[in-house]
């Protein structure tokens, strides 16, 4: 007979053969087609094979099982798994807080007392809100909602983001979790509002419309972290901004930030330091500190820093960079813990596809000799413009050093480094320039960690460093552009399905937008740009999900045309909901000067101009936003991102961002758990249209891409699948045609034989 200890082991019982029946009942009420009499018998079997188990150790066992029966016939089984394990949670937070278990949930207002006051929670909540709100947002909590999440995704949610005492153990649940973040995220809003708005941004969350990005799914409403995904730094040419920079980065990774950083203003090897020729040593050196740094920054012993490093393709040192992931070569030039990414001139791909010559340089020489910065350039229409004509100059003047190369052997560099290491990613300077819908304020050098923020950008330099009368060290700096990424995610599948939009989006612009004045963070400069700018991403996930809901192959006109339309959609209903803001809070401080505040951007996009000047609106719609626009202003100077998404995608039961499926049916494994996944929703009707991503024609996803960049005034992350066994014309085509097709940039090329971590920083 098998004896079942209860209450750490105070409590000795039978087993109750008829008992676990009724609990499996009930976790399967709901799914009756499922096989349940086998699943029965197997977990039954299981227990009487052993002579002692505790009630947590049947419970884990339930949830075994059930997971393992997820599969593409059954896939209903993760729904049994999580309603299992939500018990679990259930049981442990009861018994952490003293309330009964059956209840679920226990006092809202006492778990704020509780963890705030053992330092878990930010006090604000409990000083910022009365009992009297808090009671009434407790009422809204409501644990049905709980019935949504997968097994994989209440595995996510609890292991990564539920908010724990400093032992680890549980306190709080999936449900308040969303309405801390919620608390948080309008604490300053006016008091008349505030309600409302909590229960609507509580209401996108719990219903999983929405995710909000990692930083501030973890960490709002807690008493550390900070709540922006990542960052973008410029690194000035001196040894100063070198390691002013690198410790910058390292604050930020610390507190769990990823980085892109541009190196492109740094001098080459060989060039020369204060008029001593041939002696710098290129920027290979500082990629081996900052890997240093990015190893060593661990990020509270998470997971070890992430960055991302940027250098133009006509940067001397292009060769050793681009080697920098490699397996073979030279260990002292190797960089194994950084990303890389490319930063692309149009001219660059009209030599590679014509097999014409390439020149490279060193950007301190050209300073030097020149008096002005190469990178600081554009080519201002395709086939024509001031960076062709400076890189031009260059060429031409005798005193300039320069090293002449054909484009196509760079590109093949590039193209063998992306099929051993997945990178370097690919970042489209001209196109993303001409886009900047804030170029009067700067340029955009380079991309983030994953490749979906483009904003204004430069170097923090020193201005004046004195030692004081009294002792002390004052030092004043010029601060640069240094980016900041605030990010959420729309769940396409289940808030266009549900025909939310409309409501979702505003909510989810405040959200965003208050994101930026409740952050703390360590770095100054990255402070004051979120302000100027006041940039948020709003991006989607689960694209593939949808279309399998609606019917539509991945490689169809149909899908080309619907990624267009759908995406038409959410970006006017986000520049109306950040517009509305403006009205009610004041445009962002930088809009005067802007093509939001002239018109120009809007136009470009949405209206056609013939040659007397005349412009006709391709609907009413976008005439009528844009003369709000440049009447009340934007509250946010950059809007739309998609990231990666592929944490947060899974606690939502959705595909990643606009990635297409990697399989129908695999195991996902993470720190602390392992769980068998299905293609969302898939089914008999489905299956069809859930065709894995390196079965897939590239060449229709780089069509979709392009639909639904002309929407978005950021960029996407847009991974390439391709057959490791590609042929190099056919690789090298994919590259031209996204190039041509107005991509901003694309994001790792995942190979068959590849396994690339993703991003957390960014997910969203």
């Amino acid at each position: 007979m098998t004896t079942i200890t209860k209450d750490n082991g105070n409590r000795q019982l039978s087993f109750d053969q008829l008992r676990l029946s009724r609990f499996i009942d009930e976790v399967t009420h709901d799914y009756p087609h499922l096989s349940i009499d086998e699943y029965k018998q197997e977990v039954t079997e299981s227990i009487k094979h052993k002579e002692n188990y505790s009630s947590e150790q049947i419970t884990n066992l339930l949830a075994l099982h059930a997971s393992e029966r997820i599969d593409r016939n059954e896939p209903d089984w993760t729904y049994v798994a999580a309603a299992i394990y939500l018990k679990k949670l259930y049981k442990e937070a009861s018994k952490n807080r003293a309330y009964d278990t059956d209840e679920k949930y226990g006092s809202f207002y006492g778990l704020l007392k509780v963890l705030g006051s053992i330092g878990v929670y930010d006090q604000a909540l409990l000083r910022d809100y009365s009992k009297e709100e808090i009671l009434e947002l407790e009422k809204c909590i409501d644990p049905e909602k709980d019935k949504l999440f997968s097994y994989v995704g209440i595995l996510t949610l609890a292991h990564k983001y539920l908010a724990m005492d400093k032992s680890k153990n549980v306190f709080e649940l999936p449900q308040e979790r969303f309405m801390i973040i919620a608390m948080k995220l309008m604490i300053n809003e006016p008091k008349s509002t505030r309600l409302s708005l909590i229960k609507e941004a509580y209401w996108a969350l719990s219903n999983l419309y929405m995710t909000a990005a990692t930083p501030t799914l973890s960490n709002a409403g807690k008493n550390t972290g900070q709540l922006s995904s990542c960052f973008i730094d410029t690194v000035n040419d001196s040894l100063r901004g070198i390691f002013d920079s690198n410790t910058d980065v390292a604050n930020l990774s610390k507190n769990g930030g990823g980085v892109g950083i541009y190196f492109g203003k740094l001098r080459s090897r060989g060039s020369d330091i204060k008029g001593y020729t041939g002696v710098a040593g290129g920027i290979m050196g500082w990629m081996k500190q900052l890997n240093n740094t990015a190893v060593s920054v661990d990020q509270l012993g998470q997971r070890q820093g992430a960055f991302a490093v940027y250098l133009d393709v006509w940067h001397k040192d292009i060769f050793e960079f681009l080697d920098a992931k490699l397996n073979t070569g030279d260990e002292r030039l190797r960089t194994h813990d950084i990303f890389t990414g490319a930063c692309i001139p149009d001219l660059f791909m009209e030599k590679a596809e014509n097999r014409e010559d390439w020149y490279l340089f060193d950007p301190h020489e050209i300073r030097t000799v020149m008096g002005w910065s190469l990178e600081d350039f554009y080519d201002e229409k395709p086939g024509k413009g001031t960076f062709r004509d400076k890189y031009q100059a260059c060429i031409d003047h005798p005193h300039l050093s320069k090293e002449r190369v054909p484009a196509i052997e760079i590109m093949k560099r590039i193209m063998k480094s992306q099929l051993q290491t997945g990178t370097p990613y690919m970042f489209y300077r001209d196109t993303v320039n001409r886009n900047n819908p804030n170029k009067h304020e700067g340029i955009i050098y380079s991309s983030n960690l994953c490749t979906e923020i483009m904003q204004n950008m430069s170097a923090t330099t020193i201005k004046e460093e004195r030692l004081t009368e009294e002792g002390t060290i004052i030092t004043e700096k010029i601060p640069g552009d240094m980016v900041v990424c605030n990010l959420s995610s729309i769940s396409l599948a289940k808030a266009v399905n549900d025909n939310v939009l409309e409501r979702l989006v505003p909510i989810q612009v405040r959200m965003l937008d208050n994101v930026i004045d409740l952050n703390t963070i360590e770095v100054l400069q990255a402070r004051q740009t979120n302000k100027k700018y006041r940039a948020i991403g709003l991006g989607t996930f689960g694209w593939h999900h949808l279309l399998a809901l609606k019917g539509i192959r991945w490689e169809s006109e149909e899908a080309v045309s619907y990624a267009d339309q759908l995406y038409e959609k959410i970006a006017y209903l986000t520049l109306k909901a950040s517009c509305n803001l403006a009205q009610e809070k004041g445009a962002y401080p930088l809009f005067k000067g802007s093509e939001w505040e002239n018109g120009t951007y809007l136009k470009r996009k949405y209206s056609t101009v013939d040659k007397e000047g005349h412009i006709y609106w391709d609907e009413e719609e976008w005439k009528n936003l844009s003369e709000s626009i440049q009447h009340y202003g934007l509250r946010n100077g950059y809007l739309m991102a998609v990231a990666p998404n592929a944490t947060t995608s899974l606690i939502a039961g959705s595909t990643a961002s606009i990635d297409p499926i990697f399989r129908q049916e695999h195991v996902e494994e993470k720190k602390g758990f392992r769980s068998p996944v299905t293609a969302p929703d898939i089914s008999a009707k489905t299956i069809w249209y859930y065709k894995s991503a390196f079965n897939l024609d590239q060449l229709w996803s780089i069509k979709q891409n392009a639909a639904r960049q002309k929407h978005i005034d950021q960029s996407i992350s847009f991974n390439l699948y391709i057959p490791r066994s590609i042929k190099a014309k056919d690789f090298l085509e994919m590259h031209l045609e996204a190039w041509k097709s107005g991509l901003k940039t694309t994001y790792y090329t995942r190979t068959t034989s590849s396994v690339i971590e993703d991003c957390e920083s960014c997910s969203s």
